[in-house]
């Protein structure tokens, strides 16, 4: 099935700013022209590392007019949702490995009023992925294992971001989760359904994740370690659209 061109979107992960600046990372992500920022929150449990809580997120909340994309790399996500919200999150991805309560948590983070995502680890079966396209805003399909920045793209992961996109096209998901039941013109006008992909990301293979059906890139070391912040996103998204 051929797959409809996707508006890229370009999220830079704070985890590979300077963790002593986070306001000053923030606005520089900002003013190069980044399209939201991606915020990985870890537990030291569910992933082998730990990085910010929800004081962190609220004190950048304070330094940007970005939409805030918070990753929650946790155990018992349901029991953070409030805090995080509170705290400005825009939107909150959860792993569907971290917990037995996938559709409770999805509702509740929607009751909130904010975009609910639900990531998948690489060597997770994307089999769960029908189930869930309804009852959220984005799909995250990790292309690294999750826990620290700087690692290696799996290019296995593209088959599952594939598989994603094509089943959206089949079963006429857009933005939101939401089913179109006919091919409207006004229905059309909604946007694609989010897929997300996270880790390894450089202008290199971003252009092979877009034509696999990604729309939101995410991406740390390769943007914030650039000698020029603007001119790192304005290639990545270059790339991404095939320029």
């Amino acid at each position: 099935m051929k797959r409809e061109p996707q508006a890229v979107k370009i999220a830079p992960s704070i985890l590979a700013g300077d963790f002593g600046h986070l306001a000053d990372e923030a606005k520089k992500a900002e003013q190069a022209g980044a399209d939201s920022l991606h915020l990985d929150i870890m537990d030291g449990h569910f992933v082998p590392n730990l990085t910010m809580g929800s004081q962190a997120v609220s004190a950048i909340n304070r330094a940007t007019n970005l939409f805030l994309d918070v990753h929650l790399m946790i155990y018992n996500p349901f029991d953070y949702i409030e805090r995080f919200v509170q705290a400005g999150a825009d939107s909150i991805t959860f792993h569907m490995e971290a917990t037995e309560d996938v559709e409770e948590t999805l509702a509740y983070i929607r009751k909130c009023n904010i975009r609910a995502g639900l990531a998948f680890n690489p060597e997770t079966s994307v089999s769960m992925i029908p189930k869930y396209l309804d009852k959220c805003d984005m799909i995250l399909l990790m292309t690294v294992n999750p826990g620290f920045g700087g690692q290696k793209f799996i290019e296995k992961v593209l088959d599952k971001v594939q598989f994603t996109r094509d089943l959206c096209n089949q079963l006429n998901i857009r933005a939101g989760g939401v089913t179109l039941k006919d091919n409207s013109s006004t229905g059309h006008q909604l946007p694609p359904f989010d897929i997300q992909v996270d880790g390894g990301i450089t202008h290199l293979n971003v252009r092979r994740c877009v034509e696999a059906g990604a729309n939101v890139i995410v991406a740390g070391t390769s943007l914030f370690k650039s000698p020029n912040f603007a001119d790192a996103i304005k290639q990545m998204r270059q790339s991404a659209e095939g320029h």
